[in-house]
């Protein structure tokens, strides 16, 4: 059975007025090799749905080139960075 056959819509968001690039990374994209372009919705608000397999997943936003936090997601684990990624939990 293959994964992919599993996997699950997920919606990621994120606030952010005035950018014009903003991209989910995660270790679903081995980051920033394939980044997946969000699209505006309104309000200043991006989003993009990605089908994920379940599991724990990690991510990040990139806007205009710089990093991001899920200001909407309270789990999240530091990264060799100093900063830390969100986590997202496929079921």
């Amino acid at each position: 059975m293959s994964k992919a056959s599993n996997a699950k819509p997920q919606e990621f968001t994120i606030t952010a007025p005035g950018a014009s690039n903003v991209s989910l990374v995660g270790d679903f994209t081995h980051w920033q090799q394939h980044p997946l372009a969000m699209k505006p919705v309104g309000g200043g608000a991006w989003k993009v749905v990605v089908p994920l397999p379940p599991g724990t997943h990690h991510y990040r936003f990139l806007v205009d080139g710089e990093w991001r936090d899920d200001a909407e997601c309270t789990l999240r684990v530091p990264n060799p960075f100093g900063t830390e990624n969100s986590v997202r939990q496929v079921g």
